[in-house]
């Protein structure tokens, strides 16, 4: 398959390979988003010469082997006898200082685990080398804290890393161009299930239905990625019981943390927060607040932020006794069919319409930019009732309110009229509306009501008309 998407990382550290002074980069993000993958194309388009070795969990002895190994294979090298890796890292150090040379480790914690004083190792040979050595040094890791720890003052390494990439899920675009054949409509749902994940999406095939690639792919028993979510939680995760109780019921769509921890059966508040702290390092749960009381904890929520996490704990792990027993067909047509198409998907479009924002802001695109963007709070005094607003955005000139509508027929004038009274009626008080719509519209837009469909967000250069009426 060919290389998709993650253009500016792949610039930045081709940039780096093509400098003629000792480069240290450090690139970490979850496991399966596609680290490896953007290392081994950047040195593929460089066509600088490379060592590429991936750290094991072993012993240091096996592990300054396995290098061995790799360095004379890819240098046309007799068998190397190293016993130390400081004196085979020297080695490497010195044989890079007449000609480019990349050298990565990857999984760089697995290494770092097992040899005493590694960074400290790593920190003596690029001061020593720093002026004579042409070697870009790169090291890669999934363990997140780990890695960042590596930035820290405390750290040996501390000052000594010239480009740092902490790489994130692909958003909703880039994760299309994996499955160009599908429909926009089924572009949404596919990303609804396999996020932003490369691994995941270079699963999918497009010439297939959404229903087949998710029984072929998660919803079946043996499927590909049917144990995906349960062992990078175990990978990563002492209690794995505690993260289980957590994740079913943010689920179940309980973002509080006094719901979850009234729906989970998590022991203790200190143990609900540990989880949680644990999950938003991991990148697989995200903590946000109103744009318009960010410092209030009690209006903060917790929200599952990885798709197949997302999916699988709504419904794989919750039927997961049936899902041995029954046919896939039929197991997906009953408890999987409707509520992903109705309620799931749904969900899923808000944040693909939020991420749709981010991109054209980012591009340039909106005018007046974008400032902040997230969910908007509000309290009803008539009904003394409070509740949020999914996707509304601030700039200079106020609020701007957004509704997102995954349905079959056209949003018509009426619906938004009537959407328009209900948000007036609490208080927001924004200048514009727009609408997203998987349909389509009945009516033309206004000046103050904006539309957006399916076939503008899955294309570039679509919000000219938009900016310039919003000048």
């Amino acid at each position: 398959m060919n290389f998709i998407g993650r253009t500016s990382e792949l610039n930045r550290l081709k940039k780096e390979f093509a400098s003629e002074e000792m480069r240290m980069s450090l690139i970490y993000g979850r496991r399966r988003v596609g680290k490896s993958w953007l290392v081994k194309q950047a040195i593929k388009e460089s066509g600088i010469r490379s060592i590429y070795y991936e750290c094991k969990q072993v012993a240091e002895a096996s592990n300054v082997q396995g290098i061995c190994d790799i360095v004379s294979e890819s240098m046309g090298l007799p068998k190397l006898g190293y016993t130390s890796i400081e004196d085979l890292l020297n080695y490497v150090f010195t044989i890079s200082e007449n000609e480019n040379l990349i050298f990565v480790l990857d999984e760089y914690p697995y290494l770092r685990a097992n040899v005493q004083g590694m960074d400290s190792i790593l920190q003596a040979l690029i001061d020593k080398y720093r002026e004579t050595t042409k070697l870009k040094l790169v090291i890669l890791g999934s363990y997140v804290d780990i890695m960042k720890s590596l930035l820290e003052e405390s750290n040996p390494l501390y000052g000594r890393v010239d480009l740092v990439i902490d790489l994130k899920q692909m958003d909703y675009y880039e994760s299309s161009l994996f499955y160009p054949h599908m429909s926009d409509e089924d572009k949404v749902r596919i990303y609804s299930v396999f996020g932003g994940i490369p691994y995941y999406n270079k699963q999918v095939n497009d010439r297939r239905s959404v229903k087949e690639n998710i029984i072929e792919l998660i919803a079946s028993p043996g499927a590909r990625l049917e144990n995906e979510v349960s062992m990078y939680l175990n990978a990563e995760i002492s209690k794995i019981v505690n993260a289980n109780e957590v994740f079913y019921a943010l689920s179940r769509g309980f973002s509080r943390y006094s719901d979850i921890l009234s729906q989970s059966h998590v022991s203790s508040s200190p143990t609900l927060a540990d989880v949680l702290e644990k999950l938003i390092k991991m990148e697989v749960v995200k903590k946000t607040a109103p744009i318009n009381d960010e410092d209030n904890k009690k209006k903060a929520g917790y929200y599952i932020c990885d798709n197949l996490s997302l999916f699988y704990y709504r419904y794989i792990f919750k039927y997961s006794s049936q899902l041995q027993i029954m046919d896939s067909e039929v197991f997906y047509d009953k408890y999987i069919s409707d509520d992903f198409e109705d309620i799931y998907v749904p969900h899923i479009f808000e944040d693909i319409c939020r991420q749709y924002l981010i991109r054209q802001n980012r591009l340039g695109k909106i005018t007046p930019v974008i400032e902040k963007i997230g969910k908007y709070y509000y309290d009803d005094p008539k009904t003394h009732t409070n509740g949020e607003f999914d996707v509304v955005t601030q700039d200079e000139k106020g609020y701007v309110f957004y509704e997102a509508k995954f349905r079959k027929k056209k949003i018509s004038k009426e619906a938004i009229e009537e959407e328009v009274r209900q948000v007036q009626e609490t208080g927001l008080n924004c200048y514009k509306y727009v609408f997203f719509s998987r349909a389509g519209f009945t009516e033309a837009e206004t000046d103050e009501i904006g539309h957006i469909d399916l076939k503008q967000i899955y294309s570039e250069g679509c919000w000219e008309k938009y900016v310039l009426r919003s000048c």
